[in-house]
């Protein structure tokens, strides 16, 4: 005897965040010239890398105060540190996300060892970003030089 197959609805897919919807198309651009002007890189990884500086910061702004201790390796870290050290735009940008105030960058002298890479990679996915995990492994071994107790960056 024949059973009919089992119907299931379809499942409801949450699209990922885009990181590209967080920052103008001028400034996306500006930060990918000034990436691969400044590092050995081509506009493919510093698109890569710029795209996880931002899920990185706006999940900072958005998860701020809980305790998290996030940060971020090297790698990605060197996207963050081009995107603050072009004052105008990063004030803006965190003018726009973060209901008007300023996300300080408050590294630590020592680099911890306590997997925090690792973990922020998967706050950043469970934020509902794409998470480019190759990456965050990268430095997954190493270390975040965020200060112990602050919210970072």
């Amino acid at each position: 005897m024949a059973t009919a197959p089992e119907i299931h609805a379809p499942r409801e897919v949450t699209p990922w965040r885009d990181p590209r919807e967080y920052v103008t198309p001028d400034v996306w651009e500006r930060q990918i010239k000034l990436l691969t002007r400044d590092h050995p890189f081509d506009t493919v990884m510093a698109e890569r890398l710029f795209g996880q500086a931002v899920t990185y910061l706006i999940t900072a702004m958005e998860k701020w105060g809980q305790g998290l201790e996030i940060g971020c390796g090297r790698l990605v870290d060197m996207a963050v540190h081009a995107f603050i050290l072009d004052t105008v735009n990063y004030r803006e940008f965190c003018h726009m996300h973060f209901r008007g105030k300023f996300l300080e960058h408050v590294p630590e002298i020592g680099f911890k060892y306590d997997g925090s890479v690792e973990r922020t990679a998967t706050v950043i996915a469970e934020n509902g970003f794409p998470v480019d995990w190759s990456l965050w492994e990268h430095d997954f071994a190493k270390c975040t030089p965020c200060h112990p107790g602050s919210n970072c960056h």
